[in-house]
């Protein structure tokens, strides 16, 4: 198959960009002493800057109820386009009913800075227990995206929005590469075909040894690990990004790889999270996805390979990017190198397998993580991260 020079289209054809011009950034300063407030959470800052990049495209603000229904029910948005998680903005019912329709808000942050605006064209309410079940396949408030559903508000604000500027990421400047960006860096390398790589944990040896199977099949690889709001056990955002750095410097090659963040919150939503995260990396320009074991998944809410089987439920081809699907690798003390069951002869005793959770257990009790699971210059960074004397 041929590609055009920008490698792939973004979802829905056309890469949204919703940040302000400087006029209309000076026309929405002026009214904003006059627009009634509303602060958003860490969640939804994250979600407005997806939408106003283009990560989110077609998506040109938080969902109105028609698509709300439609992904919530169907896994596509009103128009028929595949769409896997709602992208909505909740709201106590109290500080929804006195909006007016068809006026502009004003958008905090948690901090209080004016952040954007929307255009309110909805308000709703929706069922939370069928969210939960439908997107999450539990009620469980025990699970982190249910508990987010549950405690968030009773009616859902919808309509465009308008980012008032892009900031510059406070922790991570020069890796915010923004889709339109992402894609004109594929162009300038030449490259055709690119893989994208989600990731909250980590690299260890086993995602080590997907993503260069993949590179051996494309033309370069996408480090995309995503720095919004994750549980509060995951080893942070900087640290992960040092690990991201040192491996990349001394294991793969310089200019086959770009890592950029994804400025995304954790949904922990499992199948349909991986359907969300294959169609954002498309946005970016991707060709091609990485779906490994048990993606985006928490506990054991959702079997090891539900988030491939779900890549069936849409027709060939209507995603617009190829999963690359891949088992669980281990290290084989047999054949002494990564492998998986397709690969590998050994016996299961003859099988290290490795798990970002290992290594974090491995870690608070003083022991370095073996080579056989994470590089060396990689163990010793989180060892270091986590105040963790190691024992000789």
């Amino acid at each position: 198959m041929s590609h055009h020079p920008d490698s792939i289209a973004p979802h829905g054809g056309t890469l949204i960009n919703r940040v302000c011009s400087p006029q209309q950034q000076a026309e929405y300063l002026d009214q904003a002493p006059h627009l009634p407030r509303l602060t958003l959470d860490e969640r939804a800052c994250s979600d407005l800057e997806l939408i106003a990049i283009g990560g989110f495209s077609p998506l040109t603000g938080f969902l109105g109820k028609a698509d709300y229904d439609g992904v919530v029910n169907h896994m596509h948005l009103a128009n028929g386009l595949p769409w896997a998680v709602p992208v909505t903005l909740s709201v106590p019912a109290d500080l929804a009913d006195p909006l007016p329709l068809n006026q502009l808000v004003r958008l905090d942050d948690p901090t209080g800075r004016f952040v954007a605006v929307l255009h309110l064209s909805e308000k709703y309410p929706y069922d939370k227990l069928h969210e939960a079940l439908h997107v999450y396949r539990t009620n469980e408030e025990k699970h982190p995206g249910v508990k987010v559903v549950y405690s968030q508000g009773d009616i859902n604000l919808a309509g465009d929005i308008w980012l008032l500027q892009r900031h510059p990421h406070p922790l991570f400047p020069t890796y915010q590469i923004d889709p339109a960006e992402s894609r004109a860096l594929f162009r300038e390398k030449g490259w055709k075909t690119i893989v994208g790589f989600q990731t909250r944990n980590p690299i260890h040896r086993a995602h080590e040894y997907i993503q260069k199977c993949a590179l051996e099949t494309v033309d370069g690889l996408f480090l995309h690990p995503l720095v919004g709001a994750t549980k509060s056990d995951d080893i942070p955002a900087d640290v992960r990004m040092r690990c991201y750095e040192i491996l990349l410097e001394h294991y793969y090659p310089q200019d086959r790889v770009i890592l950029a963040i994804n400025p995304a919150a954790m949904r922990y939503a499992g199948p349909r999270e991986a359907i969300f995260h294959a169609l954002l990396r498309k946005n970016y320009g991707c060709t091609h996805f990485i779906v490994g074991r048990d993606h985006a998944g928490v506990g054991d809410y959702y079997g090891t390979y539900d988030a491939q089987y779900i890549f069936a439920d849409f027709a060939p081809g209507e995603l617009g990017i190829e999963p690359l699907m891949f088992e669980h690798a281990f290290y084989c003390k047999r054949t002494g190198q990564m492998a998986t069951t397709k690969t590998s002869p050994s016996l299961p005793e003859e099988r290290v397998h490795l798990s970002g959770t290992k290594v974090r257990e491995m870690l608070r009790r003083g022991e370095l993580p073996p080579p056989e699971f994470s590089r060396p210059e990689v163990a010793a960074e989180l060892a270091r991260a986590m105040q963790i004397p190691i024992g000789v």
